[in-house]
């Protein structure tokens, strides 16, 4: 394990345990689907908590972890989160467009407004004066802010097509997720990476594993728990084949 690991491990090898758990419990929950397009959700979910799983157990044997100099300070960055967010988020986005039935148009916007906030991010994690650091960190604030505002508009109302069931599930991931990355940027902001360090570093990394394991197994546990629905989501609908694009 790398010297720059602390007691924060703790956090990093709970994170391991609990996204692979997920992911081993998504691939029993998947066995005997048959459908093509029941079985996107599956294949899309396994893959976000066995991205995140590998990144943490990186993190956690000190691979995924390096310095940077801030002034005359030296903080210690776990850039296998950033790796592990900029795949897993916007698969997490897929999904919920999918069960919303939505357009390329739409599942492109979001998936290029995460992939700008999360590079955002990974800049303002790597950013040498503190000044710039929270310059990025802002500009990220605001693609997160863009992108809810699609999440909130454009695919919330493309999922009115669908069956109620399906509605109410989108609802309750929707709103998950905007609860849960909202409180991203706050953690970063007041932890060692941002520029108040009222988190030290072994509080931030639990706020952070708490968040991305609600936000990926949580997530997930949510959107597959019943086939059924799932059924309804992939099943045209009246109003959805009449409003599907052309």
């Amino acid at each position: 394990m790398s010297e720059l690991v602390g007691p924060e491990s703790l956090w990093l090898w709970i994170g391991t345990i609990g996204m692979t758990l997920g992911t081993l419990y998504f691939v029993g929950r998947g066995r005997g689907i048959r459908d093509p397009k029941m079985q996107q959700f599956y294949i899309i979910t396994i893959f976000i908590t066995t991205i995140a799983a590998t990144m943490y157990f990186a993190m956690a044997t000190g691979f995924g972890v390096t310095e940077v100099t801030v002034g005359d300070e030296a903080l210690t960055i776990y850039w296998a989160r950033y790796a592990d967010w900029i795949f897993t988020t916007p698969l997490l986005l897929l999904d919920l467009a999918l069960l919303a039935g939505a357009d390329r148009n739409t599942i492109g916007t979001l998936i290029g407004l995460d992939v700008l906030m999360i590079g955002t991010g990974t800049i303002a994690a790597f950013a040498a004066t503190p000044a710039t650091r929270i310059a990025w960190w802002g500009i990220s604030t605001g693609f997160l802010l863009a992108l809810l505002y699609v999440l909130v508009g454009t695919l919330s109302e493309r999922a009115q097509t669908q069956s109620p069931e399906v509605r109410s599930l989108f609802g309750r991931l929707r709103n998950l997720l905007i609860a849960l990355w909202l409180l991203y940027p706050v953690v970063w902001i007041l932890g060692t990476e941002g520029t108040f360090g009222i988190l030290p570093l072994y509080w931030e990394t639990a706020a952070f594993m708490a968040l991305d394991l609600t936000a990926k197994v949580g997530f997930g546990l949510l959107l597959l728990r019943s086939h059924a629905v799932l059924e309804r989501a992939v099943t045209p609908t009246p109003t959805s084949e009449q409003a599907s694009p052309a």
